[in-house]
């Protein structure tokens, strides 16, 4: 069972309609695109509330492989456009001063979504999360 966080309830991300599980076709136009927005809807709520941010982007995390399942991604397009928003998103994470219980369940959330991740999409995410323990 997921532990709900700070601003989990409160707020609506848009970005969170667009990342249901297989919700794209083949091409990886559209779901480059709208990973942009999400990490530029993150960006934004991370100027204003940090830790509402991190909760966004461990959400987009959890929802991203599932999301892209279908995507052809032989050009590796996708592939580059996930790590530059891992790379975003890590710090976006890492960022809020939280309590070992927030901090701990998103861990685990992010922790489940590296091993539902079919289509290594967000296998960067366990490099780079070494650096911010």
């Amino acid at each position: 069972m997921k532990t709900p966080t700070v601003g989990s309830s409160s707020h609506k991300w848009a970005f969170a309609s667009h990342f249901r599980r297989q919700a794209f076709g083949w091409r990886s136009a559209l779901p480059i695109q709208r990973l942009k927005e999400a990490v530029t809807e993150i960006k934004r709520a991370a100027r204003t509330d940090p830790l509402l941010a991190a909760h966004g982007a461990v959400l987009l995390l959890e929802k991203l492989s599932h999301a892209l399942e279908q995507v052809d991604s032989s050009s590796g397009a996708l592939g580059s456009a996930v790590n530059r928003a891992i790379d975003v998103l890590v710090p976006i994470i890492a960022a809020p001063d939280v309590t070992g219980s927030v901090s701990e369940a998103w861990l685990e959330r992010l922790f489940d979504a590296l091993q539902e991740d079919r289509m290594p999409y967000i296998e960067h995410l366990g490099n780079l999360g070494a650096g911010y323990a």
